[in-house]
């Protein structure tokens, strides 16, 4: 899933490419809450834009995603459709220059090395980008009982709910006492 930037000729060309999920790998069996699972063929469109070596890459990456919920650990599917705008120079751009203030353009700007630019690793980032911080499989999830972990979107437990705050032990101790 290499760019192989030589080949890039003119000052404006076009890319549509389409990969299967199996290329993408995270198992199923390893995944974890916050990870996911690509589950649809990803299509990806980009326009390269050249200038020199300099290059600014802007485009769409499509595909579903299955992520676990953060409440009931069920899997769900995630629709993506991202839009990335990135900027690419050549890895001895990128001098260390110390300690500055990052501007905007820092945040859209990566390197290259050997005139190729990983396309794998811009899709992966632009998912990342898509997942949500707690991914939930729906906004009326009930999650799992806190006892016996029954999932509450499934069914119903038997578990007394216990809510004991630390902060009222000493009054407690006081009741029993008397």
């Amino acid at each position: 899933m290499l760019l192989d930037l030589s080949r890039i000729r003119a000052a404006e060309e076009h890319f549509d490419r389409a990969y299967q999920p199996e290329v993408f790998g995270v198992k199923p069996e390893t995944a974890e809450v916050g990870d996911f699972r690509v589950i649809a063929p990803v299509s990806l469109a980009l326009d390269v834009f050249k200038d020199k070596d300099l290059f600014r890459l802007a485009g769409t990456v499509k595909t579903t995603l299955e992520l676990l919920c953060s409440r009931c650990l069920d899997p769900f599917s995630l629709p993506v459709d991202a839009r990335f705008d990135l900027r690419y120079q050549p890895q001895t751009a990128n001098t260390g220059e110390g300690e500055r203030e990052i501007r905007e353009d820092d945040l859209t700007t990566a390197f290259y090395e050997n005139e190729q630019i990983d396309l794998g690793q811009l899709m992966r980032e632009q998912f990342y980008l898509s997942v949500p911080m707690k991914p939930l499989c729906g906004g009326s999830c009930q999650g799992l009982c806190a006892i016996c972990g029954t999932n509450l979107n499934r069914g119903t437990c038997t578990c007394a709910p216990v809510v004991e705050d630390p902060r009222f032990a000493a009054l407690k101790e006081l009741r029993t006492k008397h």
